[in-house]
């Protein structure tokens, strides 16, 4: 039985809410790790990374890449005003 919107949207939501535990600067995240601790949707972590600002990126193999939780940090304090 498919889940109505309102069930999908609140199931997405507590997804963003569940903590990530610890994280050290040589953590390597997915990107849906990513987007979680920065508590963005993939389309948004997509257009970040598209962009010409977004933070360093290792790529894990030819289609997964992953952010390392020092890199997050150094680019969220390049946004900062």
């Amino acid at each position: 039985m498919p889940l109505r919107e309102s069930e999908r949207s609140k199931r997405r939501q507590l997804a963003l809410d569940a903590p990530l535990g610890e994280l050290r600067a040589d953590q390597m995240l997915s990107f849906h790790d990513w987007c979680r601790l920065n508590r963005f949707s993939k389309r948004t972590g997509r257009r970040v990374l598209s962009g010409p600002n977004g933070p360093r990126v290792t790529m894990l193999s030819e289609r997964r890449i992953g952010i390392t939780v020092g890199n997050n940090s150094q680019w969220v304090e390049s946004r900062e005003r």
